[in-house]
């Protein structure tokens, strides 16, 4: 079995990519411990077809221990692989974080897919600080919440966001 420490990083690569550069720029800059695994790096697939890239990101997901989706305008349309990168968290029982991009620190009901709001996950704005405190304390809730059944959706309140300075 493999040792599960990493964070899966789903996403519109076609809208939202610059939002994963940004993490993996705060990184390098605050020595987080942010580990994550660009789900749309695929370039060592020689086979392009969605079987081969689906069983790679299938690789990717027996080391992830929190999957974070990035939730952008358009991402609530896409269903060949960021539902099914959805689909596979939650099947794993990962503890799931949906990101808003456009600052919003709880479900956005128009842009969020449909399979995410209806899973438990914590949702947050985009901000390194209070991703930085979800990697580090959803798990942890998720386990409690998912030991007793809950599948909602959860969301920081404000004073959370005013203790790390936001």
């Amino acid at each position: 079995m493999a040792y599960r420490n990493k964070v899966y990083v789903s996403m519109d690569a076609d809208n939202d990519l610059r939002y994963y550069f940004m993490m993996k720029a705060w990184k390098q800059n605050d020595n987080s411990s942010f580990n994550f695994y660009d789900a749309h790096d695929i370039n060592t697939i020689l086979d392009k077809s969605e079987a081969s890239i689906k069983a790679g990101l299938q690789e990717r997901f027996r080391d992830t221990k929190i999957f974070v989706l990035l939730v952008g305008e358009h991402t609530k349309y896409l269903y060949k692989y960021v539902r099914w990168e959805i689909e596979q968290a939650i099947k794993r029982e990962l503890p799931c974080i949906a990101v808003n991009l456009n600052g919003k620190r709880s479900l956005d009901e128009n842009l969020c897919p449909a399979l995410m709001r209806d899973n438990l996950a914590i949702h947050i704005s985009f901000n390194a600080k209070i991703l930085q405190y979800a990697l580090e304390n959803w798990p942890s809730s998720d386990k409690i919440y998912r030991s007793n059944g809950e599948i909602d959706s959860y969301h920081y309140k404000d004073v959370v966001y005013e203790k790390l300075g936001l």
